[in-house]
């Protein structure tokens, strides 16, 4: 498999996806303003979409949508409880934390990275932001990961969203459980090799 991520972009999600489940993946960078790869050619050939992630598959098919592929790869390392089983209730909780993160969080930080965004919209995402980052601290309360005991693709996708606060001003430290929850998912081993493939840690 080939993922293709822009570094500390939500394209981490998967890449931590990979490498918890131990499965093997090639990895292709894309300039997102560009859409040139980093080993040369035009990003849209591969994804029309023009972003990121996007995961070649083995036989050629390319899957898009964090979601959807960080199941994807949950479901080929079943061992690793990645994903609940396909069908069981929880997996169903799965998919609604996967949809909150995305709906409700990663798009909410959209505008703080957009230079074109007035001073008055990052303020309201950012007010937008502290209630749904509230609600998970609250759902999340004293638990390990958001499932409970057992990390999953959810957890992957959460901490590369949190992450992104460092940069746009968002202090996930006003929730300390939240705080102490991405040192958590930061230690992990298939976490920090992702970061450091990426070069976000040494």
């Amino acid at each position: 498999m080939k993922l293709y991520y822009k570094a500390g972009a939500c394209s981490l999600s998967p890449h931590i996806a990979l490498c918890e489940a131990g499965l093997p993946h090639d990895l292709e960078s894309v300039d997102l303003k560009t859409k040139v790869m980093g080993g040369g050619g035009d990003y849209l050939a591969v994804n029309p979409k023009g972003y990121v992630p996007a995961l070649q598959l083995d036989d050629g098919q390319v899957l898009t949508e964090g979601p959807a592929i960080v199941q994807y790869i949950a479901d080929r390392a079943p061992e690793k409880k990645l994903a609940p089983p396909a069908g069981s209730l929880e997996r169903y909780r799965l998919q609604e934390w996967l949809n909150y993160i995305s709906t409700e969080i990663h798009k909410t930080f959209s505008p703080l990275f957009n230079p074109a965004s007035s001073a008055d919209w990052k303020e309201a995402a950012k007010a937008l932001l502290a209630r749904r980052i509230g609600f998970v601290s609250e759902k999340l309360g004293n638990q390990p990961y958001l499932m409970g005991e057992q990390f999953t693709v959810a957890d992957g996708y959460l901490f590369t969203c949190l992450s992104w606060g460092q940069y746009v001003g968002v202090d996930v430290g006003q929730w300390p459980n939240l705080a102490a929850y991405l040192g958590r998912v930061a230690g992990r081993p298939g976490v920090q090799a992702a970061l450091k493939a990426e070069g976000l840690m040494k």
